[in-house]
């Protein structure tokens, strides 16, 4: 979270921040703020809840009401947020009642849900996981996968990513020396070795990775019978949805979103709303098997 460019702050401390950003976004969110919620959440005298209204009042003087009746300061029509709220980090705290400090999450119930994950990567292989990457050490792992079972890999990881569906680890796979996809639930077993990877094993060797692909999606010409309705859900500008993606994700991306992804349009039915103008742009592209209709 980040202050408005129209608001100065900077003689306010860390925790000050934080608790005008609690102020901004329960008005945002709830149209409300109370000085016994201030106090009960941040552990403060009455004295420094007001001080904080105060301070916030003199930064945005429009942006709320005191009601003298029920004691609670609400939202007004003028109300311009003093700190930025990222419409989708907002949303996952939301909807996983996760809080970063600068919010009322864990106060408030919201009426916000999201679908409950059907695989969860195990937290101790995260952290194993994320050491490797920030310390550039190779990893021995244990692996299963569909077509040979269980065994022993040597990889050097550099990301770990979320294609929408599942996590995997983007890595240099030893065996078949090659940048390659694990799957994050599959791996049961991590070892990190202590000597540092190659430099051929290095991220800016991993050219699907470095490359970006960029992508024009427009509504599907067959599928769709009022493409204002796809412009409208994916903030098209001009008809045209522009996205720039690695190459490595490029499949997961149009396979998560039914893009597709034919010559001429040819895939039918409800579940294609999306095409891709410019199928060129996949050439070279790696992964691309599951990229709705490519090569149809």
């Amino acid at each position: 979270m980040s202050i408005e460019s129209d608001y100065r702050m900077d003689e306010f401390s860390f925790a000050q921040k934080q608790r005008l950003a609690y102020i901004d976004f329960k008005l945002y969110f709830t149209g409300m703020v109370t000085r016994s919620e201030i106090v009960s959440h941040f552990e403060l005298g009455l004295a420094a809840a007001t001080r904080d209204l105060k301070f916030y009042k003199d930064n945005a003087p429009n942006n709320m009401a005191y009601d003298n009746v029920e004691k609670k300061y609400f939202i007004t029509t003028q109300f311009k947020p003093i700190f930025k709220h990222d419409a989708r980090r907002t949303l996952i705290k939301l909807a996983n009642n996760i809080s970063d400090g600068f919010d009322s999450i864990g106060d408030t119930s919201f009426p916000i849900e999201s679908p409950s994950p059907l695989n969860v990567p195990d937290i101790d292989i995260i952290a194993k996981l994320s050491q490797a990457i920030i310390n550039h050490k190779p990893i021995s792992v244990i692996y299963t996968s569909l077509s040979s079972g269980s065994g022993a890999r040597e990889l050097v990881p550099h990301s770990i990513v979320d294609n929408g569906l599942r996590w995997h680890l983007r890595a240099y796979d030893r065996k078949s020396k090659s940048f390659r996809d694990f799957v994050l639930t599959r791996i049961t077993k991590v070892t990190i070795q202590a000597q540092k990877s190659s430099p051929e094993e290095d991220k800016l060797e991993d050219h699907q990775w470095m490359r970006m692909v960029p992508l024009q999606i427009v509504p599907h010409p067959n599928n769709v019978k009022h493409p204002t309705a796809i412009k409208l859900d994916f903030g098209m500008e001009k008809g045209v949805l522009e996205v720039n993606v690695r190459a490595a994700m490029a499949g997961y991306l149009l396979r998560r979103w039914n893009v597709d992804c034919s010559e001429s349009g040819s895939l039918s039915g409800p579940e294609y709303q999306l095409y891709l103008q410019n199928i060129q742009t996949l050439y070279g592209a790696e992964n691309l098997a599951i990229a709705p209709g490519y090569g149809n």
